[in-house]
């Protein structure tokens, strides 16, 4: 609910809202650390079915991460601006975004959240934690603790058993 909230914040009709929301998406959807998040190309996009993104993760590791439709359809509404060779998620200047910028795109909506959903003032959020919940939410959906470690690049299992002391 609170990722759902951050997510809503977003103005759709903003210069940047289309690029917010599609980063937000993105970000709770694959559970990309930041780094990944900002080195994603058009080409490494599937979005018809099956609707996938391409990560290239820690120690040169790729891996393949399913896309909601949802999150498809706010990136091909950002691609029609995005340079053939280009990375997705770019400044309003047209440079890439940088980790500091999203964790000032994601201050700004987690202070516009918490106006309507108080929960937010309690927590500190940041890139990282839609990583987290991203995990979280796998694990409650019943997914296979195995799953979760390939969906979110760990190398070892140990990893994400944290996941699991987090859900307890």
């Amino acid at each position: 609910n609170e990722a759902r909230a951050v997510i809503t914040a977003v103005n759709p009709n903003s210069p940047n809202g289309p690029r917010d929301r599609a980063l937000l998406l993105f970000l709770y959807n694959t559970g990309a650390r930041v780094s990944e998040a900002l080195t994603v190309r058009k080409q490494e996009l599937q979005l018809q079915r099956p609707r996938q993104v391409r990560l290239n993760g820690k120690g040169g590791k790729e891996r393949l991460c399913p896309l909601w439709s949802e999150t498809a359809s706010a990136l091909r509404e950002i691609l029609e601006i995005v340079p053939p060779e280009g990375v997705i998620f770019r400044s309003a200047s047209g440079m890439p975004l940088t980790r500091d910028g999203v964790a000032y795109l994601i201050d700004k909506y987690v202070r516009l959240a918490s106006e309507s959903y108080s929960e937010l003032t309690k927590r500190r959020i940041t890139p990282h934690v839609f990583r987290h919940s991203c995990a979280v939410a796998l694990l409650q959906a019943g997914i296979d603790l195995t799953v979760i470690r390939d969906y979110l690049g760990h190398a070892t299992i140990a990893t994400t058993n944290r996941y699991v002391t987090t859900n307890l």
